[in-house]
C-alpha cells in the first residue's frame, strides 16, 4: 500500500509518505520544502512519490536531519534530478559516501539508501528571508541534526520528537544523549515542530517538553530501581507496558520498551 499527501503550513510544504508490502503503513515519514530547501527526502520505496511531489519546485540545497533510511531514502535520487548538493552531518556524509546495511525489516518498510556524496554543514543554511542554523541533538542517532528557523519560530526536528510517551527505543540509541539534546533545544525559541512524523503547527515547545519530562522520569524509575537491588530483567518486567509488542516483532527484537530500559542504565554500568 502506497500513501502520499500534501500539506501547506505557510510558506512551508509538507509531503506526507507511507508503504507497507501487506496492509496500512505502519509509520508514516514526512519531509519538507522552503524555498528551494528540502528537508529530509522520505524513504526509497515512495521515491516516485516523492519525486513526483516536488515537480518542477527548485531544489537548490538537500538537507538531512541524520542518516536513517527513512529519512535519506531519495536523496540520490533528488540529487540526480535537480543536481542540488546533499549537506548533513559529517558522520551522516561518511554513512552515505558508500551506503550502509540495513535490516530485512528496514529494508521491507522503507528500502535501502543509495550512496551519494555530501558536504558537512558548517555554516547556517540561507534561502532569503529564511535561515536554518543547524543544531547538532544526538540521541536517536550519533548524527542527528535539527535545523532552527528562529526569526519564524520553526524546527525542523527530524527524529527528535516523534511523540510524547515513545514506546520503544532502537538498540543504538541513547537516553542520556537524547534528555541532552532535549534540554539543549528547549533552550532555543520556536512553537511550531516540523517533525518528520509527527508534525505540531502549535506548541511544538510544549510537546518536546512533555517528552524530556518522560524520559527524565522513566530514568528515574529504572534508577531507583536498580538501586533497590532489582537485575534489568526485573526492572523491564516492572515498568514494560507491553506496547511495543508488535513493533518487537516487526523488527526482531532491534526496537523494543527494555532498549529504553538498558540504556537507562549504561551510566551505571
Amino acid at each position: 500500500m502506497h500513501l502520499m499527501k500534501k500539506k501547506t503550513f505557510g510558506p512551508v510544504q509538507a509531503v506526507q509518505l507511507g508503504y507497507s508490502p501487506i496492509g496500512p503503513p505502519i509509520m508514516s515519514v514526512y519531509f519538507y520544502y522552503l524555498n528551494g530547501l528540502l528537508i529530509d527526502t522520505g524513504q526509497h520505496h515512495m521515491q516516485l512519490h516523492a519525486l513526483d511531489a516536488i515537480g518542477d519546485l527548485p531544489v537548490r540545497q538537500i538537507l538531512l536531519t541524520h542518516h536513517h533510511e527513512d529519512h535519506s531514502g531519495n536523496a540520490a535520487a533528488f540529487q540526480k534530478k535537480t543536481g542540488a548538493p546533499v549537506r548533513g552531518h559529517a558522520l551522516t556524509a561518511s554513512k552515505l559516501k558508500k551506503g550502509y546495511r540495513i535490516r530485512l525489516y528496514q529494508h521491507l518498510i522503507w528500502g535501502r539508501t543509495a550512496p551519494v556524496g555530501m558536504a558537512t554543514l558548517d555554516t547556517p543554511i540561507q534561502s532569503d528571508p529564511y535561515v536554518l542554523e543547524p543544531v547538532e541533538t544526538p540521541g536517536h542517532s550519533k548524527d542527528h541534526v535539527v535545523f532552527l528557523e528562529k526569526n519564524f519560530g520553526w524546527l525542523f526536528s527530524g527524529d527528535l520528537y516523534i511523540g510524547e510517551r515513545i514506546k520503544f527505543f532502537r538498540s543504538d540509541e541513547d537516553l542520556d544523549a537524547q534528555i541532552h539534546s532535549l534540554q539543549k533545544v528547549m533552550r532555543l525559541d520556536f512553537d511550531t515542530l516540523f517533525c518528520a512524523h509527527n508534525p505540531c503547527p502549535k506548541n511544538g515547545k510544549r510537546h518536546l517538553s512533555r517528552k524530556l519530562n518522560y524520559l527524565v522520569t522513566l530514568k528515574q524509575e529504572v534508577m531507583v530501581l536498580h538501586q533497590k537491588g532489582y537485575s534489568v530483567k526485573e526492572i523491564i518486567r516492572r515498568l514494560d507496558p507491553g506496547t511495543d509488542r508488535r513493533v518487537k516483532w516487526i523488527t526482531m527484537g532491534n526496537a523494543s520498551f527494555a532498549h529504553m530500559v538498558r540504556s537507562a542504565l549504561k551510566s551505571v554500568s
